[in-house]
């Protein structure tokens, strides 16, 4: 008679203050093997080896796609979507921070920025796979927070997945676990990263 296995997927951030890689994550949360996922929306109860048939279904397979000249995040449906000439080359869904709705004005208050930014920078050697960075905060951001006497945050990515949750592959989208990033499978990551090159802008709407 199998048994199923529960527990409840948790990926709290790491508070540091000094963070060179993306998104800091509490590592000895996250490296629990859990079962069962729990989601803002909805939870799952899911069989031994669920978790497993997900990731080995996605091989690792570099489409051919369009350069991108636009990337378009609409974080209330967690979809990145990559733009050329307006129209859409690729559609990926995405796991954003634990505290997703609202626009990010501070550090440590683990949301995802809203606005226009720039892709300015990437890493080949993250350990979160691979990562892009996005240009937050803004001028005007970096103002408004030190009239606040607060920091404004930063080391904001887009990012494939840390190696200990490699093997959930697409189904860390279940979950919206990151400290502020954007963060999509491996395969997914290969994908764009070969797709956008550096300063292309990036939109993050609510």
């Amino acid at each position: 008679m199998s048994v199923i296995l529960s527990g409840v997927w948790r990926a709290q951030s790491a508070r540091q203050t000094q963070s060179k890689d993306p998104c800091p994550i509490n590592t000895s949360e996250i490296s629990r093997r859990f079962l069962t996922v729990r989601s803002p929306r909805r939870s799952f109860a899911v069989l031994p080896g669920f978790l497993l048939l997900l990731a080995t279904a996605e091989q690792r397979h570099i489409s051919a796609i369009p350069k991108a000249d636009r990337v378009l995040v609409l974080k209330r449906e967690h979809i990145l979507r990559l733009l050329r000439d307006g129209r859409m080359v690729k559609e990926y869904k995405v796991a954003l921070s634990g505290s997703p709705l609202g626009p990010k004005t501070q550090q440590g208050d683990h949301k995802t920025p809203e606005g226009i930014y720039a892709l300015d920078s990437r890493n080949a050697k993250s350990q979160f796979y691979k990562s892009l960075h996005i240009s937050y905060p803004t001028p005007a951001q970096r103002t408004a927070a030190r009239k606040r006497g607060v920091s404004p945050g930063g080391e904001v990515f887009v990012h494939g997945l840390p190696a200990y949750y490699r093997s959930v592959g697409a189904a860390h989208r279940l979950y919206d676990w990151t400290d502020g990033c954007i963060a999509v499978t491996d395969e997914e990551m290969d994908e764009i990263w070969l797709a956008v090159a550096d300063g292309t802008p990036i939109e993050i709407r609510p």
